[in-house]
């Protein structure tokens, strides 16, 4: 009897160990959704759509971009915080939905740590300090500016609590200055404005803003992280130009469900990796300024942490609040 216990009780241990192997070679076995808590056309999309097309490829299953635009990432963070942890959804994770939102929202209806399971970043895109073209054009004569019209000098975001948002104020915060801020419902309407001279600065997404500064219609004096992009190389980065340790940035990932069995996010993993190595991959995330993805699940998730306390120092310390 004993013996036959000891058989049954090792049986199920070897059927527990070869299950999450069975899952990840099965899954996935029906289409797969990655939510997107913007319009398409940003940056958030363009890179879910690079994955959904190489995945969808890859596993012989359809992978579809589900576009669930508000409150800047996080009515699709919230949406997918209540889905099935079978992977049959997953997010394109932000940094406004995954490190800003906590600090920014006392309300939020979801916890980054208990609802979502990190799987992978795929890119850090640095934002770039831009100006209407008759603006002085180098980051002390911006700081002298604001010193001179103290509140005055206007800095369009893409809206209250946006990652756009939070780079101004960690730039007043270091400068020491006062600024306008002026809130938009996204980042079109503040360029249109910016190249017609309504406002006179912004700092914004490398993504949005690159197709602008070729153009000529705005001026890159900055970009916001401490080494320069490869897009964009004959930049200046802000700690190059006096602002010791400045780092803000945009960042997108993916994210399951709280649930999500570790099988399956060990094969999206392994897959997204395998796809960010891929050339023809790597251009498109040099076009968007993309840089950094791939690398293990504990990366992403020690990312996060960072990420969302480096915020949050700076949402307490400049009294930020989302809704002004």
């Amino acid at each position: 009897m004993q013996r036959r216990s000891l058989i049954q009780a090792g049986a199920a241990t070897a059927a527990a160990l070869a299950t999450p192997r069975l899952l990840a070679q099965s899954w996935p076995s029906g289409p797969v959704r990655i939510i997107v808590g913007f319009p398409p056309g940003g940056g958030t999309d363009a890179l879910a759509r690079v994955l959904s097309v190489k995945l969808t490829e890859m596993w012989k299953q359809q992978v579809i971009v589900d576009n669930k635009p508000g409150v800047a990432g996080v009515l699709a963070a919230e949406y997918t915080a209540q889905q099935p942890s079978d992977g049959s959804v997953l997010l394109m994770a932000h940094i406004n939905s995954h490190a800003l939102a906590a600090s920014l929202q006392p309300k939020l209806r979801y916890n980054i740590e208990r609802d979502f399971v990190p799987i992978v970043l795929v890119g850090v895109t640095p934002n770039l300090l831009i100006a209407h073209p008759a603006q002085p054009k180098t980051v002390a004569e911006v700081v002298a500016l604001c010193k001179a019209k103290p509140g005055e000098v206007s800095f369009g975001s893409a809206g209250a609590g946006s990652a756009q948002h939070l780079a101004l104020e960690m730039f007043k915060l270091q400068a020491k200055v006062n600024a306008l801020h002026i809130p938009y419902k996204g980042s079109g309407p503040l360029l249109t404005d910016l190249m017609g001279g309504q406002i006179q600065y912004c700092f914004e997404t490398m993504t949005a803003a690159t197709p602008h500064v070729k153009s000529g219609k705005v001026i890159a004096i900055a970009q916001t992280r401490t080494r320069r992009a490869k897009g964009h190389p004959t930049v200046p980065t802000m700690q190059e130009q006096g602002f010791d340790g400045f780092e803000a940035t945009t960042w997108y990932g993916l994210v399951g469900p709280g649930k999500l069995p570790a099988a399956i996010a060990d094969k999206v993993n392994a897959d997204v990796n395998t796809i960010l190595a891929m050339p023809d991959v790597q251009e498109k995330l040099d076009t968007y300024g993309a840089e950094d993805g791939g690398g293990s699940a504990e990366k992403f998730r020690a990312f996060i942490a960072s990420e969302t306390a480096k915020w949050a120092k700076v949402v307490k310390d400049g009294n930020v609040k989302a809704d002004t």
